[in-house]
């Protein structure tokens, strides 16, 4: 079985999210996936072992990409002829985007069946871009099976009228690997203060004013020390935070290559969430052997109530405080942070299932069924 599996963002989870599904693909017996990516893709500088296989030329500002928009009736043409030479079973959009509606419009002129892996089934305040989640639903419309990571998503799509009366399959999410992620000290090894970490797009509904106001309540001489770390608004919030004695908050974009290390500096990745549907650096958290501190929201609770290194609270500042105060007097269990080959065969495992769920709805359509497909083995679990 061939599979295409694209994503054309520039940088951010979206191209990881189809490299390692791809790897995953390509770990099944009698699978091959063909890895389209952005040109430009952050992670083809990060990681030289990516193969771009079908590269797409995308955009850089709001005027390029009104330019793919206008060209899309000769780029659809144009890709799909290399389509037809790729000649693929079956193609995953690992995450949705501007364009993902050109690469629909090349696949099912060639009659390749599509499918959606949907992340989010709402617009979170302040993230994404004009127009997000109408493209995203168009794209679910058009697509022959829609995938969500969590079952809070998909109950959230359940009835939306993009959906057209079908059910989305519910994958798992793995976690990402970032090279040097798995070879890492265990948690307070350093021997200083609890350090606590909140890493992301720094946006409204990440909670980052109720956590401001937890970590107040924790006194002026705590006994930690945290940072907040990733892109966003210059808001109240974060002078907020940067206020807080043992604060220290880094407004700026990180690039791959950076997060392992922000990762091995941290015991605990704080996630004090308002809404959420899931958290991929939750769980690559998790698999570099961190401790996770998350509300209890959306499909975050879904994500980590079965983890004992996770302590879920309510989304409140009362809550998060709370939780605060027990992870640093009494912090759970240390975890042991799971190897490369574990993480590799989770990936392995979630698309070996997910090919065989599609299988079951699109048999008629693909020239392929879910009898033939091998799937692999559950990774074994690391002791916590």
């Amino acid at each position: 079985m061939r599979v295409l599996v694209w994503q054309w963002g520039r940088r951010g989870a979206g191209p990881k999210m189809a490299v390692e599904l791809a790897r995953g693909i390509n770990a099944l017996e009698g699978c091959q996936a063909v890895l389209s990516l952005s040109e430009k893709a952050e992670i083809l500088r990060a990681d030289s072992s990516v193969r771009n296989d079908l590269p797409f030329r995308t955009y850089t500002t709001l005027l390029s990409l009104l330019v793919r928009v206008v060209q899309a009736p000769w780029v659809v043409k144009g890709l799909a002829a290399r389509l037809q030479r790729i000649r693929p079973d079956l193609a995953i959009c690992a995450m949705p985007g501007p364009l993902d509606l050109i690469m629909v419009a090349a696949l099912h002129r060639v009659g390749v069946p599509v499918v959606v892996i949907v992340h989010d089934a709402q617009a979170h305040p302040g993230d994404g871009f004009p127009g997000q989640i109408f493209l995203q639903r168009l794209l679910v419309w058009r697509a022959d099976v829609v995938v969500a990571l969590t079952a809070h998503v998909a109950a959230l799509l359940a009835p939306q009228r993009c959906m057209r009366g079908r059910k989305a399959i519910v994958a798992s999410h793995p976690p990402f690997a970032f090279e040097g992620a798995t070879a890492l000290a265990r948690p307070l090894a350093h021997g200083g203060p609890i350090r606590l970490l909140a890493f992301g797009r720094l946006l409204p509904y990440k909670g980052l004013d109720l956590l401001a106001e937890a970590l107040q309540r924790m006194g002026s001489t705590p006994d930690y020390v945290c940072r907040v770390v990733g892109k966003g608004p210059d808001a109240p919030w974060l002078r907020q935070l940067a206020a807080v004695p043992g604060v220290s908050v880094e407004n700026r974009w990180v690039p791959e290559g950076e997060i392992a290390g922000l990762l091995a500096w941290a015991d605990v990745l704080l996630l004090p969430y308002r809404e959420a549907s899931q958290s991929g650096v939750g769980a690559a958290a998790l698999a570099a052997g961190r401790w996770v501190l998350a509300t209890n929201v959306g499909g975050l609770a879904e994500q980590f109530r079965d983890k004992p290194q996770a302590v879920l609270c309510a989304p409140t500042v009362e809550g998060i405080a709370q939780a605060l105060s027990q992870i640093i007097t009494q912090p759970p269990p240390v975890p042991e942070a799971e190897e490369n080959a574990t993480i590799k065969a989770d990936w392995a495992f979630m698309a070996g299932k997910l090919l065989s769920n599609v299988c079951r709805v699109l048999p008629h359509r693909a020239g392929f069924s879910a009898a033939g497909l091998k799937l692999a083995e559950p990774a074994p679990r690391t002791k916590s």
